[in-house]
């Protein structure tokens, strides 16, 4: 039996030197544990490719750790499986004389959970420290949270930009002279543009073996793996930085918003797997950006975007979700109960924007956030789907998916379940919002300028059937004010065809016999 002074124990989105628990490291002291426990690949059905990048760069983490020197214990899933991260600790801790484990803390309530029972195992003195990774500590957004009925981002995002400088002149004003330039960030992409492609990446052997197994060893698994050119080790992932500065930043304020039969990607960095699983940290990511604007490669209105997502929005859900609690994830506010339509876990419908968002979700574990949020988002929110079983849905299949920042997103920005805690309105919209920002209507057998008829585009008749239906709780809203008015105004008769159009097409979907299903359309 070998003796060690201390186990770090390191979970598969902590993949990094600089997370907390190897920062004083010794590789002559101390045991490395790291597991590939079969529950976290099936609680939920994750995508096929979301599990091979986990458990791709684990393994590429693992081997730089003993090129440093340190001993790592290590159980994969096939040679050694392990059903907990418990239970590997237990079977490390028999097998060798140590009495301390130190772990930074786990993103999720699930994982800190289980971990925090660890301080209960015999003869074991359980360290948990914080993950310093993100720009603000927990304790910070509940400094920020507390008082306030409405959790808004802005206002927090403004005081990490103080904090950390990015951004900011020396006199403590923005640069640029206004915090936000998201009015700029709005438009549609030209017919005559086509986006650079973003950087990928051919499977090396041990990606390769993950991918040829990936069908037979996760048969509940989603999507598709043939598509799969993620980074997996943290040269690769800054080699994807460095591409998307170069060749994409500049462009990707302007037509952040915009959606395209012509590019599943349009000009997002892609980036968000590799700092969330630990192989890029957020303030180098940003202060990357941030050279960029200075070196003059990229406009203010796309750095400051950018930026905004990672020190503003990513670090806002963090906070919120951990402030909120482990009962966040059963608000429900709309009571929300109707199940998936199947189109959800095959893409074939025949709506071209949810075939094209939900499609490019199957194939490649990834969609840009206006399709999760105002295509996939809007249609659940508008047909009032199941809160839990769309929450569930966006855990599974997004590669840069765990619940700290899907939870929010899904259920408080797309599904306003949690009654305007994080938005100030419902993101609902009719048709005509997607044919604004983005082609997929011009491929359509539905018309987004028709409300009425067998080829009128749904989402306009379920719109104003969701305001309907929760003009109770949704009438006072300021920021609805006009839809309302203009609800108000329509003559009795046309209101009563929108929402016969809406049950129709609602009764349709109840009874798997909804018109979108392209093997067998029924138009309404």
């Amino acid at each position: 039996m070998t003796t060690y002074q201390t186990i770090r124990f390191v979970l598969g989105d902590q993949l990094t030197r600089d997370v907390s628990s190897l920062a004083d490291a010794n590789p002559d002291t101390d045991l490395i544990v790291m597991a590939e426990p079969q529950a976290e690949a099936t609680y939920v059905p994750h995508h096929r490719q979301k599990i091979v990048l986990i458990l791709s760069a684990l393994r590429h983490f693992a081997k730089a750790l003993r090129d440093e020197g340190f001993v790592v214990d290590y159980y994969d899933y096939k040679t050694r499986p392990t059903k907990s991260f418990t239970d590997a600790l237990r079977t490390t801790i028999d097998q060798h004389d140590v009495s301390k484990v130190i772990i930074t803390e786990p993103g999720e309530w699930r994982v800190r959970q289980e971990i925090e029972n660890w301080s209960s195992l015999p003869d074991v003195k359980l360290e948990i420290r914080p993950d310093d990774r993100f720009f603000a500590p927990l304790l910070e957004f509940e400094e920020f949270a507390k008082g306030r009925k409405e959790l808004r981002m802005e206002y927090f995002y403004r005081g990490l930009r103080r904090n950390t400088g990015i951004l900011m002149e020396p006199d403590g004003k923005p640069v640029g002279g206004q915090w936000n330039f998201d009015h700029d960030n709005r438009k549609t992409l030209p017919d005559d543009l086509t986006p650079h492609p973003p950087k990928s990446f051919a499977p090396d052997p041990v990606t390769r073996d993950l991918l040829d197994l990936a069908y037979d060893d996760f048969p509940d698994g989603l999507g598709s793996v043939e598509s799969f050119g993620w980074a997996v080790t943290r040269q690769d992932a800054l080699m994807a930085l460095d591409h998307f500065i170069d060749h994409r930043l500049a462009c990707f304020g302007d037509y952040q918003d915009a959606m395209t039969v012509k590019s599943a990607t349009v000009y997002h960095s892609l980036i968000s797997p590799y700092i969330n699983i630990g192989l890029l940290l957020p303030d180098e990511v940003c202060r990357a950006a941030e050279r960029a604007y200075h070196d003059g490669k990229a406009p203010l209105n796309a750095v400051e975007g950018f930026i905004r997502q990672i020190l503003g929005w990513r670090e806002y859900v963090r906070g919120l979700y951990w402030f909120m609690g482990p009962d966040y994830v059963t608000r429900n506010h709309f009571e929300a109960k109707r199940a998936l339509p199947a189109f959800f876990w095959d893409g074939d419908v025949s709506l071209n924007c949810l075939k094209q968002a939900i499609g490019e979700t199957l194939e490649n574990a990834y969609a840009h956030h206006i399709q999760r949020l105002m295509v996939i988002g809007n249609f659940s929110l508008l047909t009032g789907l199941s809160v839990q079983e769309v929450c569930e849905w966006y855990l599974a299949v997004y590669i840069d998916a765990f619940e700290w920042v899907e939870l929010p997103n899904t259920l408080g920005m797309a599904l306003y379940a949690d009654g305007g805690t994080m938005a100030s309105k419902p993101y609902a919209a009719s048709g005509k919002y997607i044919d604004r920002m983005s082609d997929y209507c011009q491929g359509c057998p539905f018309n987004p300028r028709k409300n009425i008829g067998s080829d009128a585009c749904p989402f306009n008749a379920l719109y104003w059937h969701f305001l309907d239906r929760h003009a109770d709780v949704l009438g006072n809203n300021a920021r609805l004010r006009m839809p309302y008015q203009n609800w108000a105004r329509m003559k009795d008769a046309d209101k009563e065809s929108l929402i016969a159009q809406a049950n129709a097409f609602l009764n349709k979907l109840d009874s798997n016999e909804t018109g979108l299903h392209s093997r067998q359309r029924q138009l309404l």
